[in-house]
C-alpha cells in the first residue's frame, strides 16, 4: 500500500529484457532518506506501478516486471537515463497525506492537453472510458504513482491542476502531449462501481 506521494526521482541506469519479463535497474536518490533499508523483497512503487525488489547493490535496486505489467504500465517504454518516480510502501503510523494508492496500474492514459495558469499547469488525460466511471471531480487519482485530485472528468479523460512543487519533484513536469502515463483509479470507486453493478 502506498500514498501516491512521490519520495525521489531515480534514474534508470540498466534494462534487461528476457522472453516474458524485463529486469529493471534503478539508482536511489541520492536524497532519499534511509535508502540503505531497503531490503530483498521490499515493494516500491516505480511511476506508480508496485515491484519488488529483488536485488541490492549497493544504492542501486532491481525488479522483474513480468508481461501482465509490461501490457499496463509504460515501464516496457523506458529507456536507460529515464527519470521515474519512486514511493517506499506506507509504513503503518505514518501520515497519510495522498490516499490509499495499491500500486496496482490499471491501464496506460496519454497526456491529451497541457496549459499553463501562472506558475501552475493543467494537465489533461485521455484514459478508457472504463476507468473515467470509476472518477469523480474532487476525488483522487493516481498518475505515474503521483497522488491527485481530480478537476474535471469526461466520458473519455479527466483533467489535475499540478501545482510547482509536484513538477519540479516528479516526472509530471516533463511530460509532453502524447506521452503515456500510468493510470490507478481510486480502489473505493472500483468498490462501489461492482457493487453497483450487481443491483
Amino acid at each position: 500500500m502506498f500514498t501516491g506521494l512521490v519520495e525521489g526521482l531515480s534514474t534508470v541506469t540498466a534494462l534487461v529484457p528476457d522472453d516474458v519479463s524485463l529486469t529493471l535497474t534503478i539508482a536511489a536518490p541520492a536524497d532519499l532518506p534511509q535508502a540503505d533499508t531497503v531490503q530483498l523483497g521490499d515493494s516500491i512503487a516505480i511511476n506508480g506501478c508496485c515491484l519488488t525488489v529483488v536485488k541490492i547493490d549497493g544504492r542501486s535496486w532491481s525488479f522483474q516486471a513480468g508481461s501482465e505489467t509490461l501490457s499496463r504500465t509504460n515501464l516496457g517504454q523506458l529507456q536507460v537515463g529515464d527519470r521515474v518516480n519512486i514511493e517506499r510502501s506506507l509504513q503503518v503510523g505514518s501520515r497519510l497525506g495522498g490516499h490509499f494508492v495499491q500500486g496496482h496500474v490499471d491501464a496506460l492514459g496519454k497526456v491529451s492537453n497541457v496549459s499553463s495558469e501562472g506558475e501552475w499547469v493543467h494537465m489533461t488525460f485521455r484514459v478508457p472510458p472504463a476507468l473515467t466511471r470509476q472518477m469523480v471531480e474532487k476525488g483522487s487519482v493516481t498518475v505515474d504513482g503521483v497522488s491527485l485530485t481530480i478537476v474535471h472528468v469526461d466520458a473519455d479523460s479527466f483533467r489535475v491542476a499540478l501545482i510547482p512543487h509536484t513538477l519540479q519533484v516528479t516526472t509530471l513536469g516533463q511530460r509532453q502531449v502524447g506521452a503515456p502515463v500510468n493510470i490507478e483509479t481510486d480502489v473505493i470507486g472500483k468498490y462501489i462501481e461492482k457493487l453497483m453493478a450487481g443491483r
